[in-house]
């Protein structure tokens, strides 16, 4: 192999416990801090050593930190917040979280029609998957069509893989926001506004169905009987009946509640919406 036996069977003699020791000391102490900041703690205290062996000691106690990559997202572009045509043309979607009088945190789903700011539906539950939220919107859908358009920010229920795919095949455009924008989804942000004040934040829940009762009359209220200052002091409701029913609109009264919803696995739940 033309190697000199001298440095085939040479062995380091170098003694590398005390960088050892001084590493494993500094993770004690500060877990957080990664290679560099351990580097300038030990040159600071007066020992000499070279970056380079140090990052190989580093590296050979299994020091090394996981670095937290950002998640790339795809370019989303700015666009005008516009008012509607007509009903069920856009609609602006958004969590919001609270907590029961035992500290049980929970999550509420809120879906609103942007043309008269109509709430269609608050889902509230401990956790909300994508899988729940699409399950929501296909319900949504058959009692009050198809939208073209679905406005929400960049949340991990909403860029899942099965949101894509549903939105894919059923035709209706989602439209991100800008990240930190959002004045972009201002109609959904404005409602969570009221939503909070009103319920939320007025009432202490001990259970989940109080939150879902009192939403529910609050909702009906919010829809039918509250003035809304940007339809000339009507309620969403009344404004959309006497600005004409769209085509298409279907009836709710034959559609079951949508707080029970049945348990469906991922792979029933694509194969829904494929034929949907």
């Amino acid at each position: 192999m033309h190697v000199s036996r001298s440095s085939l069977l040479y062995k380091s003699v170098k003694d590398d416990n005390t960088l050892i020791g001084a590493l494993q000391e500094l993770a004690v102490k500060n877990p957080q801090e990664g290679f560099w900041r351990c580097y300038s703690r030990i040159r600071n205290q007066g020992e000499v050593v070279n970056h380079k062996r140090l990052h190989r000691v580093y590296k050979q106690i299994g020091m090394p930190l996981r670095r937290k990559v950002k998640k790339r997202l795809a370019a989303r572009v700015k666009e005008p917040l516009a008012v509607p045509a007509g009903f069920t043309q856009t609609w602006s979607i958004d969590f919001m979280s609270d907590a029961l009088s035992n500290g049980t945190k929970f999550r509420t789903f809120n879906v609103i029609d942007d043309y008269n700011r109509e709430v269609l539906f608050i889902e509230s539950d401990y956790s909300l998957k994508s899988s729940r939220v699409i399950w929501v919107l296909k319900h949504l859908i058959n009692r009050y069509g198809k939208p073209q358009k679905i406005r929400m920010d960049n949340g991990p229920e909403f860029v899942a893989k099965l949101a894509k795919a549903w939105s894919a095949a059923n035709e209706i455009e989602f439209k991100y926001i800008q990240p930190g924008k959002p004045m972009q989804n201002a109609y959904i942000e404005r409602f969570n506004k009221t939503y909070r004040e009103s319920v939320l934040d007025a009432y202490l829940f001990d259970t989940l169905d109080e939150v879902r009762e009192v939403t529910a009359e609050w909702t009906e209220d919010y829809n039918t009987t509250r003035p809304h200052d940007a339809l000339g002091g009507m309620p969403p409701r009344v404004y959309r009946e006497q600005m004409g029913r769209p085509l298409g609109l279907r009836s709710a009264s034959a559609t079951p509640s949508l707080h029970y919803a049945p348990a469906v696995s991922k792979k029933n739940q694509m194969n829904e919406i494929v034929y949907f």
